[in-house]
C-alpha cells in the first residue's frame, strides 16, 4: 500500500494559519453579535424610557386626560409620536389599565397586558413582556396631574424589530469577517509560498532529517569546509577547516578579512567568482582551495572547500627525487660501463698499470667527496641530502662544493627542529641553485652548514649544548642572481621566471623557516649569483606566532658570517624551483643515494 507523502511544512503552516484565522474571525463575529444584541437591548430600553418620560410630562397629554373622551385627542397624538420616533407601540391608559390608545384601534378600551403596579406606586420601570404585538421591551411610567396619578404611559419596541436590527448588523459583520478571512488566507498563502520556495517543498520531518545529515556530513568529511554569508563573514566552519586554517570557534561570525590569514589566501576566499584547485599556503600547511558562490536571485554567500596538500606535495616531491635519482643511476651505470670497457681495453693492450690508475682515480674522487661530507657534517639527515644532491648536480654539469668552514656534529639539532624541515629548506635552496647555475661556465653551487653560538656538540652531561645558538645554512650559486626589484617577491607562492606550475619551492622554505622561528636572507653573492642564508635557532622553545623574518640585500657584504671564499650559499635567480617536500630522510648514506628521496610524512 502506497502511503501518501506528508505535506510540506509550508502547506501544513498554511492550513494551520487558515484555521487559526477562521477561528479568530468566528470568535470576533460571535463576540460582536453578543455585544451587539446587548447593546441593541440597552438602546431600546433607553429609547422607550425617554419616549415614555416625554409623553408623561407632556401638558397636552395631561389636558387630554381631563377631557371626557381622551382617546379622541390622545390616539392621533400617540400615533404621530410613534411614527416619528420609530417606536412599535405607545399605549396611554387610565389607572385601571384600560387603553386609551393603541396601534391597533381594536385594542382601544381593552385592558392593558402587563404589570402596572409599580407605576401606580409612582415608579418607572422597564420589562420584557409578551403583549398583543408579541414579545417587546417596554417602559411604563405614571402621568401625574397636581401630584395625582391620572394615567399611565407604556412605550415599547418589539423583540422582533430589535432582532432584525441585530441581524442586519450581523450580516454586515459577516461580510467583514469573510473579507478578513479572505485577506488573511491570501496573506498566509503568499507568505507560505515564499516559505515553500525557501524550504524546497520539504516537510518538517524532512527538514529535521536534512539538518541531521548536514551536521553529520559537516563533521565527518576530512576536507575543510567553510560557508561565508553575503557579508563575507564565516557562517559555518567544520573541524577540518578550523585545523587547516589554524582558527578557533571564535572565528565564526567574523569577517574573513579580519582573521589574519595570508593575503593571497584571503583574496581567494573573498573572490566573487569560483576558484578551482588553487594552491595556497598557511603558516604550517599547503592547502588546495575551491570556492563556489551561492546564488539564488542574489548573492547569498560562498561555499569553500580546503584540502590539505602538504602530504601530497611531500609525496610528489619524493617521487620527483626518486625519478632524478633513477636518471642519475642510469647515467652513472652508462659511464661505469664506458670506464669498464676502457679498463678492459687497456688490459688487452697490455697496459695494466694505466688500467689500474684509470680505475682507481674515479674511486678516489668519489671517496674524497664522501669523506669530505661525512667528515664535516655528522648529522645524517644533512649528510645524506648533500651526497644525493651532489650526485644529481654532477649529472647536470654543476659542481656542488661544501664550504671549508662547514661543521655540524651528529645530535646537535634539538628534537623541536624537525629533520623534514631541514631537508625542505636546504633541498629546495640547492635545487634552485643548481637550476640557476646550470649551463654557465664554471657552474658551481657552494653550500655552508655550521652552528653559531655553540660548540656544535654535546655537553658533558649529554644534554644539547646549543641552546641559544643557531644553525646557519647557506647556498650560493654562480648564476645570474636575483633582480633587486624582485627580492621581496621571490618568497611569494607562484612567483617564477620559469613558467607556470612552479614557484612553490621558496614559499615552502619560508614556511619551514617560520615553523622553526628562523630568518632567511637574500643577497647577491660575491660570484654574481644569488645567495641565501638561513638562520635557525637551536633553543628548545615552541613555535610562536609571527612568520619567518625575510631580509633582502642587494649586496653580499655582512649578510652571512662565512670566513674565506667558502661563504654562505645562494639560490638561483629563478627562485622557483620545484619544492622538495618536507620528508623523513632515507637511512641510506651511500654517496649515490640522494637524501631528497626521504619518505614524506
Amino acid at each position: 500500500m502506497h502511503l501518501p507523502r506528508p505535506r510540506s511544512l509550508a502547506t501544513q503552516l498554511f492550513a494551520m494559519q487558515v484555521v487559526l484565522v477562521a477561528a479568530v474571525v468566528a470568535g470576533c463575529a460571535l463576540f460582536a453579535y453578543i455585544t451587539g444584541r446587548a447593546h441593541a437591548d440597552e438602546t431600546a430600553r433607553k429609547q422607550v424610557l425617554a419616549t415614555a418620560y416625554a409623553l408623561a410630562d407632556s401638558p397636552s397629554v395631561r389636558e387630554a386626560i381631563r377631557t371626557p373622551d381622551p382617546t379622541a385627542l390622545l390616539q392621533p397624538y400617540a400615533e404621530r409620536v410613534r411614527h416619528d420616533t420609530g417606536i412599535d407601540f405607545i399605549t396611554i391608559m387610565n389607572p385601571d389599565g384600560i387603553r386609551w390608545t393603541h396601534p391597533d384601534p381594536a385594542q382601544i378600551g381593552m385592558p392593558f397586558l402587563g404589570r402596572t403596579a409599580p407605576a401606580l406606586r409612582g415608579e418607572t420601570f422597564t420589562e420584557t413582556y409578551t403583549g398583543t404585538l408579541g414579545p417587546s421591551i417596554r417602559a411604563v411610567t405614571p402621568v401625574r396631574d397636581n401630584g395625582r396619578i391620572t394615567g399611565l404611559v407604556s412605550v415599547g419596541i418589539t423583540v422582533d424589530r430589535i432582532s432584525s436590527e441585530v441581524t442586519r448588523q450581523v450580516k454586515v459583520l459577516a461580510w467583514v469577517a469573510g473579507a478578513a478571512l479572505v485577506l488573511g488566507g491570501l496573506g498566509t498563502y503568499v507568505i507560505n509560498a515564499r516559505l515553500r520556495r525557501h524550504t524546497h517543498g520539504m516537510n518538517a520531518a524532512e527538514l529535521s532529517r536534512m539538518h541531521d545529515y548536514h551536521q553529520a556530513a559537516l563533521h565527518a568529511v576530512r576536507e575543510g569546509l567553510l560557508m561565508l554569508d553575503g557579508r563575507r563573514r564565516i557562517a559555518l566552519m567544520n573541524d577540518a577547516g578550523r585545523e587547516l586554517l589554524g582558527l578557533d570557534d571564535s572565528a565564526v561570525g567574523r569577517p574573513v578579512a579580519e582573521l589574519g590569514l595570508p593575503a593571497p589566501l584571503t583574496d581567494a576566499l573573498l573572490a566573487s567568482g569560483p576558484r578551482v584547485d588553487e594552491v595556497h599556503m598557511t603558516a604550517d600547511r599547503i592547502v588546495v582551495v575551491n570556492t563556489q558562490p551561492v546564488v539564488g536571485g542574489e548573492r547569498r554567500g560562498t561555499v569553500i572547500t580546503l584540502r590539505d596538500h602538504t602530504e601530497l606535495q611531500a609525496l610528489s616531491g619524493e617521487l620527483d627525487s626518486e625519478r632524478g635519482f633513477t636518471q642519475a643511476l642510469r647515467s652513472q651505470a652508462h659511464e661505469a660501463a664506458n670506464r669498464l670497457h676502457t679498463v678492459v681495453s687497456l688490459i688487452e693492450l697490455g697496459r695494466v698499470e694505466q688500467a689500474v690508475e684509470f680505475a682507481t682515480a674515479e674511486l678516489e674522487l668519489a671517496q674524497a667527496l664522501t669523506d669530505r661530507v661525512v667528515g664535516a657534517v655528522g648529522e645524517p639527515v644533512l649528510a645524506a641530502l648533500l651526497l644525493g644532491k651532489a650526485a644529481q648536480a654532477n649529472e647536470r654539469g654543476v659542481e656542488l662544493v661544501l664550504a671549508e668552514d662547514s661543521r655540524i656534529d651528529d645530535g646537535v639539532l634539538p628534537t623541536a627542529l624537525a629533520p623534514r624541515d631541514l631537508v625542505t629548506i636546504l633541498g629546495n635552496l640547492i635545487d634552485n641553485a643548481v637550476d640557476a647555475a646550470q649551463g654557465g661556465e664554471g657552474a658551481r653551487v657552494t653550500v655552508t652548514a655550521l652552528v653559531n653560538g655553540g660548540d656544535g656538540g654535546d655537553s658533558a652531561d649529554g644534554e644539547d649544548s646549543t641552546d641559544g645558538g643557531e644553525l646557519l645554512l647557506g647556498v650560493r650559486d654562480t648564476g645570474d642572481g636575483v633582480d633587486p626589484e624582485d627580492m621581496e617577491e621571490v618568497f611569494r607562492r607562484g612567483w617564477s621566471t620559469r613558467g607556470p606550475g612552479r614557484g612553490l619551492g621558496l614559499a615552502l622554505v619560508r614556511q619551514a623557516v617560520h615553523r622553526a622561528q628562523g630568518t632567511v636572507e637574500l643577497a647577491r653573492g660575491a660570484e654574481g649569483g644569488a645567495e641565501f642564508t638561513v638562520r635557525l635557532p637551536l633553543g628548545r622553545r615552541p613555535s610562536g606566532p609571527g612568520g619567518a623574518g625575510v631580509v633582502s640585500s642587494p649586496t653580499s657584504a655582512g649578510t652571512v658570517p662565512s670566513p674565506g671564499d667558502a661563504g654562505t650559499g645562494a639560490v638561483p635567480s629563478s627562485a622557483d624551483a620545484e619544492a622538495t617536500p618536507p620528508a623523513v630522510p632515507s637511512p641510506r648514506t651511500d654517496p649515490t643515494s640522494p637524501a631528497d628521496a626521504e619518505a614524506a610524512r
